[in-house]
């Protein structure tokens, strides 16, 4: 994990438990003398997150709807940390923070995570969008009940479902980067046999139904073309906006994805392109970051926006 994580290392659970009291039925002594839950138990995972979000975050009142994707905190830390020091490569070396700084969470959910560790760690605002309503008043209640976050984060309704950027971004906003976890499977065949694997690998019964630990609606979870498609279309649709963002960036699960995506950007004339690793345990993914800010753009980018 990144060294800015604070959760590289092992979760300290009565620490956490003193933080929200919902995560004590849960934790156990497994069979190595080590405190855990059942991570095959979306309650579980869903009060492990409480728990993260309120010591490490100060998030008080966070909750999402039943069968919403409650994601894993670490994982979604370490991209904000990346993006910050992709942000620092270009500011001499200084991490840019603070309000004036303004990302745009393609994707935001009901759980509005990448915002909340976003606040915490570097000040900055945000715009979290998604083409669900249920999860954009999710979202809204969340920004609404936290203080720390009331002031900073804007949540929007993409009006339409093959649209990444317009209706979202207003003419003459600018944004100091984008952030976008794709969904990655290309049918509801596709994320059901993903959770079954998933399943197996937890080591269940495999007569037993499979359960989403993390959750996850079908627009969470799989788009037409899959994750491939997904990137193609938000590469195509980022040259439309070119001036108004210096850095569009997503994660990319898979490898397979890359080649197609490239094709793409080079096709858009994106100036520059970023693959950054990343690596959480056995899982490994990377964030794709392009700008099409030339330059000198980019420094006067820098000088008006971040101060340097």
């Amino acid at each position: 994990m990144h060294p800015r994580n604070a959760h590289r290392f092992s979760y300290n659970f009565p620490e956490l438990i003193a933080c929200c009291s919902e995560l004590a039925p849960f934790v156990f002594v497994n069979p190595y003398g080590n405190e855990s839950i059942d991570f095959a138990n979306p309650d579980a995972v869903k009060a492990l997150n409480k728990a993260l979000l309120s010591h490490f975050y100060n998030i008080k009142n966070w909750d999402i709807p039943v069968n919403y994707l409650c994601p894993p905190i670490p994982g979604r830390a370490d991209y904000i940390h990346y993006l910050a020091d992709l942000l620092a490569d270009y500011n001499d070396g200084i991490i840019p923070r603070g309000e004036k700084l303004v990302g745009l969470d393609v994707g935001v959910g009901a759980n509005c995570v990448y915002p909340i560790i976003g606040r915490k760690e570097y000040g900055w605002s945000f715009v979290g969008s998604d083409i669900d309503s249920v999860a954009v008043a999710s979202a809204q209640r969340i920004v609404d009940s936290n203080p720390v976050l009331s002031n900073g984060v804007t949540i929007r309704l993409q009006p339409s479902s093959k649209d990444i950027f317009a209706g979202i971004i207003q003419s003459g906003e600018q944004f100091d980067f984008t952030l976008c976890n794709p969904p990655f499977h290309a049918s509801p065949e596709e994320a059901a046999a993903g959770s079954e694997r998933k399943h197996r690998n937890l080591g269940l019964d495999r007569k037993s139904k499979p359960v989403l630990n993390f959750g996850g609606q079908n627009n969470e979870l799989w788009c037409e073309g899959g994750e491939e498609a997904f990137l193609r279309r938000m590469v195509e649709q980022s040259a439309t906006i070119s001036t108004q963002c210096f850095w569009f960036t997503s994660l990319v699960s898979k490898s397979a994805s890359l080649p197609a995506v490239y094709n793409a950007l080079r096709a858009a004339h994106a100036w520059e392109v970023h693959t950054i690793d990343m690596a959480q345990g056995q899982k490994i993914s990377r964030i794709v970051a392009w700008t099409f800010l030339k330059d000198e753009e980019q420094e006067k980018w820098c000088k008006k926006r971040w101060g340097q």
